[in-house]
């Protein structure tokens, strides 16, 4: 064998191991109950400025990662709705629009009338950090900002939410 096709023979081992470095690493990644929720700052999906988990230090908090091209994420989006203004001096609901457009996620939020906060993780890098393995998934964290429960999937309707959250909503 030449010196060239051993070179090249090499660079694709490289990328490989690489590749396969990268999947078992996305694979371990995430957000486990009882670990700190992360709390990177990310942009308003509505406006200017940030927010992140930090400003709920002491509260109880929904987050509910989402994306506009998601069909679930459009059905469970007016429970959410109703579920936070029944409940919002309980426990704080926090969305996070993720892999979607701007426009897009603005678009969706005025369609379904949402006026809790919506952050804006436009690469996924968030999402990737809590270990969501699509959208929508739901997350609860505690008043010390650590991860108390996890809900891949759709909620079905309030009463879903409800439970999920009942922590927060029993003073827990």
């Amino acid at each position: 064998m030449g010196t060239r096709p051993l070179v090249v023979f090499l660079a694709v081992l490289a990328v490989l191991g690489l590749l396969g470095f990268g999947l078992i690493k996305k694979s371990s990644d995430g957000t486990a109950i009882g670990d700190p929720a992360p709390a990177d700052s990310l942009p308003r999906l509505g406006g200017d400025g940030s927010g992140s988990l930090a400003a709920y230090r002491g509260d109880w908090v929904l987050v509910n990662v989402w994306a506009s091209w998601c069909g679930p994420c459009r059905q469970e989006s007016p429970a959410l709705q109703r579920f936070f203004a029944r409940h919002r001096s309980e426990i704080a609901v926090l969305g996070v629009d993720t892999r979607d457009l701007t426009g897009d996620g603005r678009a969706f939020v005025a369609e379904h009338g949402l006026r809790y906060p919506q952050l804006r993780d436009g690469d996924g890098d968030y999402a990737h950090e809590l270990g969501t393995t699509g959208v929508p998934e739901s997350f609860l964290v505690g008043p010390a900002g650590k991860l108390a429960a996890h809900r891949p999937g759709p909620f079905r309707d309030e009463g879903d939410i409800a439970a999920f959250a009942a922590p927060a909503l029993e003073g827990g």
